[in-house]
């Protein structure tokens, strides 16, 4: 297939988290039919709530800048499929993802006939597949692998890595992991293995009795985040600057705004130190780091940040920063969401810190009615647009008030519209 059919394909596989099937055995059976390429991969495997994608990043950059030819594997994409298999930082061509694709899928269509897989691999274990694949076909050095939905039943769990990472647990995808967050942090768990060290981000007291278990239980070395300092911290809304002490001296420069951000570079420049990178490589790799749709700023005049905050976490990771940057400023929040995300939640935690929201829905057959905020969302200034361009001309109407801020926000299919629109960083 060309790279069209082959992305409509996958996209008639239906959405990852509405067609998941979790466990291994199919994705097991077709990477053994296609000569188990992750045997030949060095990993790094990356699970968490929130801040996954960021970390994964940040490990990727320093990894290239020490040299290393890169492989990166992340979800969801914001444009185009091709974000999320990167080889040295940029992601694959359409010719090489469809030529994957074929490789999958006439594997997948094989194997079908023989009856030795009962269904055709979903969108994600697809191209879980078509990543690994062309990591070892291109003999890259390390690969950041993050998962894509809890851990232990995850696509991404048929690897043996050099290392795991896991950042904050919380509550997401609770119809799939659990309505716990011991059950959450237990599917998280999932991708600890022996002799593999792990690094924990700082979490919640609950997920981290059920992760120390873990690692206990498999006798692994653990460096938690806990056991290094931030020292000299200078933060403001473009990113932060501080220094790392533990069994290293770090002096850590991360581009990606949000208080959150310093723990996130924190636990990527430990996992580093963990892979026996230099200095020198941590810190300019993660100085160089880029994470598109988390804070990021696609306009000065008017003020427009992109922010995917598409859970409860996410959501109070964002309204930490509108309370420590923009406080006095008049923030106006476009906001629309998937049928499936704790709506209520979120909306009580960024609302509030609006002058005025703009209800929309990003263009997904799963996304949920701007109507709907009506009834399960409470806000004096609250409006509704049925389109994401509609929402972006109420929002920056009327005369320019440079104290005026846009933050589109809620839902990452909705950022990835507006980068469309807008562009990318000024």
């Amino acid at each position: 297939m060309n790279y069209p059919d082959s992305v409509q394909f996958l996209y008639a596989l239906g959405n990852e988290i509405s067609t998941a099937k979790l466990g291994l055995d199919r994705i097991r059976t077709v990477l053994d039919a296609l000569l188990r390429p992750q045997d030949r991969l060095r990993v790094v495997h990356v699970a968490g709530t929130n801040g996954k994608g960021s970390v994964c990043a940040m490990i990727e950059s320093a990894l290239r800048a020490a040299g290393l030819r890169t492989g990166l594997f992340t979800s969801p994409h914001l444009a185009e499929p091709t974000e999320r298999i990167r080889i040295g930082g940029v992601p694959v061509s359409a010719a090489r993802f469809a030529q994957a694709f074929d490789r999958v899928h006439i594997a997948v269509e094989t194997l079908l006939e023989a009856g030795s897989i009962d269904l055709h691999t979903t969108y994600f274990e697809t191209v879980t597949a078509m990543a690994l694949l062309l990591f070892a076909e291109e003999r890259v050095d390390r690969v950041v692998l993050e998962t894509g939905l809890g851990g232990r039943l995850d696509a991404t769990n048929v690897v043996t890595p050099d290392v795991t990472v896991i950042t904050p647990v919380d509550f997401d995808h609770e119809a799939f992991l659990g309505k716990s967050l011991e059950s959450i942090a237990a599917e998280k768990a999932g991708i600890l293995k022996p002799g593999v060290p792990a690094v924990f981000s700082r979490q919640r007291p609950e997920a981290y009795a059920v992760l120390a278990r873990r690692a206990a239980e498999l006798a692994i070395p653990v460096d938690r985040l806990e056991d290094w300092a931030v020292r000299d911290l200078d933060i403001d809304a473009a990113g932060s600057r501080f220094r790392l002490s533990g069994s290293r001296q770090l002096h850590i420069t991360c581009p990606l705004a949000g208080a959150h951000q310093v723990e996130n570079a924190a636990t990527a420049a430990i996992a580093l130190v963990r892979l026996g990178l230099p200095d020198r490589a941590i810190e300019t790799g993660v100085a160089a780091a880029r994470w598109p749709g988390r804070l990021e700023r696609v306009s000065l005049h008017p003020e427009i940040i992109l922010d995917g905050a598409h859970n409860p976490a996410g959501a109070r990771a964002l309204a930490a920063h509108i309370e420590r940057f923009y406080s006095t400023r008049r923030v106006r929040l476009i906001f629309g969401a998937m049928r499936d995300k704790a709506i209520s939640e979120i909306s009580g935690i960024l609302f509030p810190l609006a002058a005025e929201v703009v209800a929309t829905a990003p263009a997904q057959a799963r996304a949920l009615s701007p109507d709907a905020f009506l009834r399960v969302a409470a806000h004096p200034h609250l409006r509704i647009a049925r389109t994401l361009p509609e929402a972006l001309a109420m929002a920056t109407d009327g005369p320019a008030n440079p104290n005026d801020v846009v933050f589109v926000t809620g839902s990452l299919f909705l950022v990835a519209e507006a980068r469309a629109i807008i562009g990318g960083r000024p």
